[in-house]
């Protein structure tokens, strides 16, 4: 169930976005269900879900924003992104985080549907736990689906072991949880060497909340936008300055809307 105005007090109906996708930053963002973003995102291409830091990047990461503007699916993680549109145009656009999408992309209905899936993920105890865990859910799964990524100097990020890799197993999707900035850029590069079509889902730390690799995130957390707390209790030093720096989304909000904004260093 997506979050939407009436949950913060406010009134829904006509100023929902008129078709499936809205431009923000230059970028399509998906303004349908939850539901209908996980159908397609299945379906194949890059998608990616960027948080509110990582939107700020989009003013001088050109690597980041190619990534961000030339993905398939484009999905409203950002809670902050999303209130400050509707502060600046009246135009609430629903919420799909990548935590719900995520778990209704690994829900029992669509399990069938995910046909053979590969993991990259940032450590061999985070696959550990990976693993684990899509057992516990009846997803099949092993180490041997998993790649564990070296660590990718800034950038254009390129990894030819990983290309190799995806192409021996040939599979239907290819789940990219590493860091925002990294994982986008990794996708990218993916979509456009494997010469297959695939789904390639940079969904980042959503799935180090459900294995306990990150901490655990309530879904009344996640539906009051409410993540990014939970985030800076667990590790103040690492996420507070993470999140502070989001703070100037308000302002390329506020001066580019729909528009890409200029790049400066």
């Amino acid at each position: 169930m997506n979050s939407g105005p009436e949950s913060c007090g406010m009134k829904a109906g006509r100023n929902m976005p008129a078709g499936p996708e809205r431009t923000i930053l230059g970028v399509r963002f998906f303004a349908g269900s939850s539901e209908a973003a996980v159908e397609r995102g299945l379906a194949g291409g890059l998608v990616v879900v960027p948080s509110a830091p990582m939107l700020v990047e989009l003013a001088h990461d050109l690597e980041y924003r190619a990534a961000a503007t030339e993905a398939d699916l484009v999905i409203t993680d950002s809670g902050f992104m999303v209130l400050l549109w509707w502060l600046l145009r009246r135009e609430w656009l629903p919420r799909t985080s990548g935590l719900k999408y995520l778990q209704i992309m690994l829900g029992p209905e669509r399990r069938r549907s995910l046909g053979r899936c590969v993991w990259i993920m940032p450590s061999l105890a985070a696959a550990r736990r990976l693993v684990a865990w899509l057992s516990s859910q009846r997803v099949v799964a092993s180490l041997d689906d998993c790649y564990i990524a070296p660590h990718y100097s800034a950038g254009p990020v390129v990894d030819q072991e990983l290309l190799v890799f995806v192409r021996s197993r040939s599979p239907s999707q290819v789940v990219v949880a590493l860091g925002g900035g990294t994982q986008e850029k990794l996708g990218l590069h993916l979509k456009q060497r494997l010469g297959f079509p695939v789904g390639i889902h940079c969904i980042g730390a959503a799935i180090g909340f459900l294995t306990g690799d990150q901490v655990r995130i309530p879904t009344w957390a996640d539906r009051m936008f409410l993540g990014w707390l939970a985030r800076c209790l667990s590790a103040p030093s690492r996420f507070i300055p993470r999140y502070w720096k989001s703070l100037s989304l308000g302002i390329l909000l506020w001066r580019y809307q729909e528009s890409t904004p200029s790049p400066h260093p």
